[in-house]
């Protein structure tokens, strides 16, 4: 990920409007914008691997592996700014996330890494270490169902898993891998599901938007989840 952090994106619909008026009374529109540094990026790569090793994605910038190195995605975006007070420039809270633009539909997708990150380990804290170990037991049990074809590879992403698991309770993940893979499964089997929320806790897990899950699919890993619980 390369960042343009001196200017910045927002939403400001949390605000009050004498803080919007406030906002916009301190900030002018940025004169550089993020295609400017998105091409500058381009070009710095291509300078650098040369043209023929850069290729850009819809997402990313994918540059292939050569002789000593490994393949890479580069996403390039700006900051990106989810406002919940402001009071002046010295005065002001907002989540700090990161904004970019799909290459072939312009499409605005927004997220939250650091935000994510954050509350997965303290998740695992709260689950005392065994949050991220019980990640990757389900994440390697949805590609043991890929490859035995129960689960359509496209159904579960490793970052929905994530978020799935993210809204499960603490107390339900414990040491005991066995126990925590049926307390999850048994959570997970009579919760309201459209409730759930990504683990940047700033929207939600299922949705419309391509960014977002859809409950079918969610059902669907749950159900093939208890069925190889059951026929192991």
């Amino acid at each position: 990920m390369v960042e343009l952090t001196s200017s910045f994106q927002h939403d400001l619909s949390a605000l009050s409007s004498s803080e919007q008026q406030r906002f916009h009374a301190d900030y002018v529109n940025a004169t550089y914008t993020l295609s400017d540094f998105k091409s500058e990026v381009i070009n710095a790569l291509q300078d650098y691997y040369g043209p023929s090793a850069v290729e850009i994605g819809n997402k990313s910038i994918k540059i292939s592996a050569g002789s000593n190195r490994l393949a890479a995605d580069v996403v390039v975006c700006m900051s990106y700014r989810k406002y919940q007070q402001y009071r002046s420039i010295s005065d002001q809270k907002y989540v700090n996330g990161i904004v970019f633009y799909t290459q072939t539909e312009n499409r605005r997708i927004i997220n939250f890494p650091k935000v994510h990150y954050d509350n997965g380990a303290e998740k695992n804290f709260q689950t005392n270490g065994n949050y991220k170990p019980t990640v990757r037991m389900f994440k390697n049990a949805r590609s043991y169902l890929i490859n035995h074809n129960s689960l359509s590879p496209d159904a579960a992403p490793s970052y929905f898993i994530e978020c799935l698991l993210y809204n499960v309770p603490s107390q339900k993940i414990v040491t005991n891998p066995q126990d925590t893979f049926f307390n999850v499964l048994k959570y997970l089997q009579n919760a309201n599901l459209s409730s759930f929320v990504c683990q940047n806790r700033q929207m939600n897990l299922f949705g419309d938007s391509p960014e977002q899950w859809n409950l079918y699919n969610a059902n669907l890993l749950i159900s093939a989840y208890i069925d190889l619980c059951n026929n192991w």
